[in-house]
């Protein structure tokens, strides 16, 4: 069963999905998906040339974009090209979808006042008030 949270009409976070999912993440109405957890991390998560193949065989645009306990900005920039270049709804997935939920973040800031980012993530589950100081910094340096 998929728990897909959506953060705005055009991005939702997921935790681990699996590559049967992909199909009806497409049928869904999503476009694009994205993967922020690195390959081996789990041994129980399945390989991301999985899913990148099975995401091109059902018509979703696929990006790999790994995070392991930092934001590096260009995995920000990444993230934010990801969703600008997507034809439609994006779904991003990690192991509890609370990485994507900060790249996603760091994404918007300076795009949206970081009260309103806070606020979104809060609705979807996600508390990231202890990233309020790097999303101020991400907003200041228009990264965002």
């Amino acid at each position: 069963m998929l728990n897909i949270r959506k953060i705005t009409d055009s991005v939702s976070v997921a935790p681990q999905i699996a590559v049967e999912d992909l199909a009806d993440i497409a049928d869904a109405g999503y476009t694009t998906v994205i993967c922020n957890r690195p390959d081996g991390e789990s041994p129980d998560q399945p390989p991301t040339d999985d899913f990148a193949a099975k995401a091109t065989d059902v018509g979703l645009e696929f990006h790999h974009i790994p995070i392991s306990g930092h934001f590096p900005p260009d995995a920000v920039d990444a993230f934010r090209g990801a969703i600008d270049s997507s034809g439609g709804p994006v779904l991003a997935w990690c192991q509890s979808g609370t990485r994507s939920t900060c790249l996603w973040a760091l994404a918007e800031a300076g795009r949206s006042d970081v009260a309103t980012v806070l606020e979104q993530a809060g609705d979807a589950g996600y508390d990231l008030s202890g990233l309020t100081p790097m999303l101020m910094e991400f907003a200041a340096s228009n990264r965002g």
